[in-house]
């Protein structure tokens, strides 16, 4: 059985791999890769449509559903490994790996937005040429989540760009680090309850 199961592990650990150099290959829109590249989408482009429906940030110039994909190939790869290597599978040990998947994607997409924020306060404060594309797309990605940020905590308040900035950096900062206390406390839970 074990046997069974690790080949499995290492079918997804293939699949996850293809579903990667999918993703690098779609940065170049308009190379002609031939008939590799058709065969790759059709193998991975279902895969990924599916999760393409859930975009937490549909506003968002960036599409973070390969993130999603991956993460939850990743976590089946880990089942597979610890089933695997230990024979069993415990609800707890896939609940805890769940969350620590979830931690994993909140982790990446707030760490990235704490960047992006961080180049428009270095924008803001330098000389910068800020009519150049990338300083315009990096203004497309930290203009709609310092707009959020800054309504839900002064709904009726005209802030200072300035102020808005420093104050996302930080409220996001301190999200990551009350998300991750609280799932750290939920793998804690689930370790002592099963």
């Amino acid at each position: 059985m074990s046997y069974v199961i690790n080949v499995l592990a290492g079918i997804v650990s293939v699949y996850m791999f293809l579903i990667f150099i999918r993703i690098l290959l779609t940065w170049f829109p308009g190379a002609n890769f031939g008939r590799p590249f058709v065969f790759l989408c059709h193998i991975c482009d279902p895969y990924l449509n599916w999760f393409r429906r859930f975009r937490p940030f549909k506003n968002s110039p960036i599409d973070f559903s390969p993130l999603m994909a991956l993460a939850a190939l990743s976590l089946c790869h880990r089942i597979l490994l610890i089933w695997g290597a230990t024979g069993r599978s415990s609800l707890s040990v896939v609940l805890i790996l769940l969350l620590n998947a979830l931690w994993s994607i909140v982790a990446w997409i707030v760490g990235f937005f704490i960047v992006i924020l961080i180049l428009r306060l270095a924008a803001y404060l330098g000389n910068f040429n800020i009519y150049s594309p990338f300083w315009r797309f990096v203004d497309l990605i930290a203009q709609p989540i310092m707009y959020r940020i800054s309504n839900i905590f002064f709904p009726s308040r005209i802030v200072h760009y300035l102020f808005r900035i420093l104050f996302s950096i930080v409220v996001l900062a301190l999200a990551a680090v009350l998300f991750r206390s609280l799932l750290y406390f939920g793998a804690r839970l689930l370790s002592a309850l099963f």
